[in-house]
């Protein structure tokens, strides 16, 4: 028995650290608070864990004989599940990533990895045609002046449910779209109606240099970004609802 539970809390350790360093990365690289929240990630996570920190480790234990002929192969086995199941969870995360927040109209929109539309990615200025591994990147859209292409564009989100944010041919520089940030900037005091006082009260007290704010539109949870008006400087991403 002391072998045994020598062996599981070893298998136990193991498991929990090599988990701690990937969702350390994930956390503060590939999704940086409070995007996790904003994307819906948790749950993958979730499963992770149960899968590596707790179902290997348990039918380690289970399985594990001094002496049983068949422990290297069983043991090979959890190990081998438990590495398939770390692989599906990085390649979902990967996939899932915020790769893009990007300044479109009036608003920001958080593109995924996975809702990238590449079909004319040749066309990209080429530092836009990966997105970055080290986090989300903020760019803006290129405005178009043709009346026909923006009917399109309209039609497309409307009929498609495909943005022009998922489009990376149209990205350039956030810095082109200072000016439309400065106009498109709504008043701080807008958040009191969509969440509670006190909440805003405590977020912008940390963030005093934040004097207006824009919506963040994503897939699970909108959020905030608190700019600086004059200088159409990006503060904050912040867990508060921009709109009703």
């Amino acid at each position: 028995m002391f072998k045994r539970l020598k062996f599981f809390f070893g298998h136990l350790l193991i498991s929990l650290l090599i988990s701690l360093l990937i969702i350390g990365f994930t956390f503060f690289i590939w999704y940086p608070a409070p995007l996790a929240t904003s994307v819906g990630v948790k749950h993958i996570f979730l499963m992770m864990l149960v899968i590596d920190v707790i179902i290997g480790p348990i039918l380690g234990f289970l399985v594990y004989k001094e002496g049983k002929r068949s422990l290297k192969f069983d043991i090979g086995v959890i190990i081998l599940l438990q590495i398939s199941a770390l692989l599906f969870g990085i390649y979902s995360i990967a996939q899932g990533r915020p790769a893009w927040l990007v300044f479109n109209v009036d608003r920001f929109e958080l593109v995924r990895q996975n809702e990238i539309i590449d079909q004319h990615i040749n066309d990209a200025d080429i530092q836009f045609q990966q997105a970055s591994w080290l986090g989300p990147e903020y760019v803006s859209i290129t405005q178009s002046s043709n009346f026909k292409q923006r009917q399109e564009d309209m039609f497309l989100e409307v009929l498609g449910g495909i943005s022009t944010a998922q489009q990376p041919e149209r990205y350039e520089p956030l810095s082109s779209a200072h000016h439309r940030i400065k106009q498109s900037a709504q008043n701080l005091a807008l958040l009191s109606q969509y969440n509670a006082k006190a909440d805003v009260q405590t977020v912008l007290a940390k963030y005093p240099q934040a004097n207006a704010y824009l919506p963040l539109k994503a897939n699970a949870v909108d959020m905030t970004v608190l700019i600086n008006k004059d200088t159409a400087e990006i503060i904050k991403i912040v867990d508060l609802r921009p709109w009703k």
